[in-house]
């Protein structure tokens, strides 16, 4: 694990084990490009306000950590594993467990402490249940019964490994590729309908870095792919994730129509930049803590969540996406934004109080809409597929 258990189990804090970052008085004197490692050993390239910002941010998270220490001292520890309101409780434990779920909405939205976030995620995720009704030695079983076997999918995740985060102090490395191999492969044969599917490992490789253990990683894998995110996101024909790639066309045509008119005038396909953050949940696009502020919430909240922020990209972009002429503009400055994005609550709040709510009853019934045509597309893509084949073969 990064760091070693050792240095997981100091506390990731900010304050100590982060300090302030400072850029040389060169850099602060000229607009230059700085680059420096963030809390999780990415290498992060930016300019001084860059740095301000991430500084800032540190600090507000210390200052939101408060809070959080506050509530425990008040409501008891783990308060926040005690938000689930069922009928058999006693009227009194009901409304206590209420007002535990409304706080926790609202706090885990201002980010959770970064030493809390393994026990919340595995607790609210649904991973820990999901844990509880296997055998207790159910993942290393798997990892020694698949270790040695050879498919497809193992091949491809061995293609992977040294493409994941390279350059990343732990990842990188012979320990991490093994760490990050063992989940795969074991998910892989947990599920031979999703197998293995390019994207999840720089899903697998950020729950490494978050989790206390690999095992717990394995988990959270699980309970993302069968219970949070949409079905067949990963299978082998990625149905569901075209089926999310319609919806949010729908719902950014609805919420963001100049942006969108002006789009399909330039023929531009969202799913140039879309299917990246749906696959990698934005691992891949977004600075490591924005995008643990994301899952923070999709976590507790559910899938719907990554419309939200996908949506609020665009329009915190809308100005200057309006003034392009060229697709490549468009891809330039979603990808310029989308790596400068330090400060999580730039994104979120304009994710939660622009955007607007869109009810789960209509999110659902979009996907059902939507479902028929992808499932006529990928049938005929394959038809294709399998004439030309048989033109080949004559």
């Amino acid at each position: 694990m990064y760091g070693t258990h050792s240095k997981r189990d100091m506390d990731i804090e900010y304050q100590s084990q982060v300090p302030i970052l400072r850029p040389s008085i060169h850099a602060r004197r000229a607009k230059i490009t700085v680059k420096f490692q963030d809390l999780y050993g990415f290498t992060v390239e930016g300019n001084v306000d860059d740095v301000n910002v991430l500084n800032e941010v540190r600090e507000k998270v210390r200052e939101k950590g408060k809070v959080w220490w506050a509530l425990e001292a008040s409501k008891g520890a783990n308060w926040y594993l005690q938000t689930h309101v069922s009928s058999t409780l006693k009227t009194s434990l009901k409304l206590s467990a209420l007002v535990n779920a409304i706080t926790l909405k609202k706090l885990i939205r201002k980010g959770i402490p970064p030493v809390l976030r393994p026990k919340i995620w595995f607790s609210l995720s649904g991973a820990a249940k999901k844990k509880s009704t296997a055998p207790d030695s159910y993942y290393e079983d798997l990892t020694k019964a698949v270790q040695d076997k050879v498919t497809p999918a193992t091949k491809q995740i061995d293609h992977d490994l040294p493409r994941t985060f390279p350059g990343h102090p732990w990842l990188d490395t012979a320990e991490g590729h093994a760490a990050l191999r063992r989940v795969l492969v074991a998910y892989s044969f947990r599920d031979s309908d999703v197998g293995y599917c390019q994207g999840l490992n720089y899903v697998a490789a950020l729950l490494l870095l978050v989790m206390k253990t690999e095992e717990e990683a394995f988990w959270m894998i699980a309970v993302l792919l069968e219970n949070v995110l949409v079905s067949d996101c990963y299978n082998k024909n990625l149905s569901g994730c075209h089926v999310e790639q319609r919806v949010f066309k729908d719902l950014l045509t609805k919420k963001c129509p100049r942006i969108v008119a002006h789009l399909d005038a330039l023929e531009f396909d969202v799913s140039l930049v879309c299917t990246e953050w749906f696959l990698c949940l934005f691992a891949k696009s977004l600075p490591s803590e924005t995008t643990l502020r994301v899952w923070d919430v999709l976590f507790n909240e559910g899938a719907n969540l990554l419309f939200h922020v996908a949506m609020a990209i665009f329009k915190m972009n809308e100005e200057e996406l309006l003034t392009v002429h060229h697709v490549g503009d468009v891809i330039h400055i979603i990808q310029r934004c989308t790596r400068q994005l330090f400060d999580p609550d730039d994104l979120l709040t304009v994710a939660f109080d622009q955007i607007g709510f869109m009810t789960t009853t209509t999110i659902s019934r979009q996907r059902k809409k939507q479902e028929p045509a992808v499932m006529a597309e990928l049938d005929q893509r394959l038809r294709r597929l399998n004439s030309i084949k048989a033109d080949d073969e004559q």
